[in-house]
């Protein structure tokens, strides 16, 4: 059965006919509140809570709070789709929404034990949830979207794991970052590769989007590579040299990517176009990092929010606002708001990354106008996709 047909099923709730609806509200209003909150924090405004606090918490709600609530989404979604069978949805996607929940409130809150314990099981059991379906369908090609879901469980407990017992020898909450930064890149890059050429040449009938099977596979084995150095790097290094020339190789080559899925011929609908420009920061990120290892003047912060605010920022915004579009029903095309909505995304990365390089001096004035673009980005979704999200399918008869 097709994600179409059992959204047609006509569930009494449709906010929990498929997990991309109560997830991507969730996601919208955590991505929109929780970057001026940590803000206000930053600046003293604001008192943190009694267990994650302060940049550390922000680093974690971002990656396995708004990230992992998208990723759910879009999972939950695409598994039904992929395997013709259920995903959690009534009830059961009902308690998902719920501990997800719990765990926000919790990591903040406290008491730690409690916040750690439920908020790492809402990695695994969704893992299990995806694993089923594909499994009983025998779709074994999607699998590895379950090892996605898994290693990023994993980061999480590894992150509470360090704030519980701290390590003097290994930073593990350092580690869980940058595995999930890692493992995110892996799957944006999978998945962008499979959609971003094949929406581009569907809609603009005169792209020649171009893909190079060495070159794709090649880009992907490159990030895996890059995440397998990262997680033996505390016990066999390879070298900030070598791991540069790895990450300037890998930037070359999804630069190189994205350049052949020719990105200028989206230019004039902004659901196309948001994908390859988010897609551009995966090099960019690349680079920066790699630039990080042998110049002192390149912070290595500049990398992960590359990565962070331009690439998961900007298509995962982009595959929200498509993806509960195209599921209820409704034309894949951006209203004026909702362009503004994604130009605000890019446009906060660029504020976030390029002024800490160039002008170090203004960094919080930038900080600043960044985390309003990122949170007015988010919330704008939220406002607009509230209605659409929350009704039955506008092909019901019912919208």
């Amino acid at each position: 059965m097709t994600m179409a047909g059992t959204e047609r099923q006509g569930l009494s709730i449709p906010l929990l006919e498929m997990g991309f609806r109560p997830f991507y509200l969730l996601a919208a209003l955590s991505a929109g509140l929780a970057v001026p909150l940590w803000l206000a924090n930053f600046a003293g405004l604001l008192q943190g809570g009694s267990y994650l606090t302060g940049a550390t918490w922000h680093s974690h709600e971002m990656l396995f709070g708004f990230a992992a609530a998208v990723i759910t989404g879009f999972l939950f979604t695409a598994a039904a789709n992929w395997s013709g069978r259920r995903t959690p949805r009534g009830a059961v996607l009902a308690g998902f929404a719920v501990l997800w929940l719990l765990g926000r409130v919790l990591v903040v809150t406290g008491p730690g034990l409690l916040a750690a314990i439920v908020d790492v099981l809402f990695l695994p059991l969704a893992a299990l949830a995806v694993a089923i379906p594909l499994l009983r369908s025998g779709n074994r090609r999607n699998l590895f979207v379950v090892a996605i879901l898994l290693l990023l469980g994993t980061a999480n407990a590894l992150f509470h794991l360090e704030q519980l017992f701290p390590s003097q020898a290994l930073d593990l909450g350092a580690f869980a970052v940058r595995l999930s930064v890692d493992v995110i890149a892996i799957l944006m890059a999978v998945i962008g590769g499979r959609i971003i050429p094949v929406f581009t040449a569907n809609a603009v009938p005169d792209a020649r989007p171009v893909r190079l099977m060495p070159i794709e596979s090649l880009a992907i084995l490159s990030l895996l590579a890059i995440a397998v150095v990262d997680v033996l790097e505390p016990w066999r290094p390879i070298g900030e040299t070598l791991l540069a020339v790895l990450l300037c190789f890998a930037a070359l080559l999804h630069g190189l990517r994205v350049l052949l899925w020719a990105p200028w011929s989206t230019r004039r609908e902004p659901l196309l176009w948001i994908l390859p420009l988010s897609y551009a920061w995966i090099p960019i990120a690349l680079a920066l990092r790699g630039a990080s290892l042998v110049f002192e003047e390149v912070p290595p912060l500049l990398s992960l929010h590359a990565m962070t605010v331009g690439a998961m920022g900007g298509l995962m915004l982009a595959m929200m606002m498509r993806s509960s579009r195209g599921h209820t029903g409704r034309a894949l095309s951006a209203s004026g708001p909702e362009t503004l909505a994604l130009v605000l995304v890019p446009l906060a990365a660029v504020t976030r990354v390029f002024p800490a390089l160039f002008w170090p001096e203004a960094s919080l004035t930038f900080l600043t106008i960044s985390a309003v673009c990122w949170s007015a980005s988010f919330l704008i979704f939220f406002g607009l996709y509230w209605p659409i999200l929350t009704r039955p399918r506008a092909d019901a008869g019912t919208a």
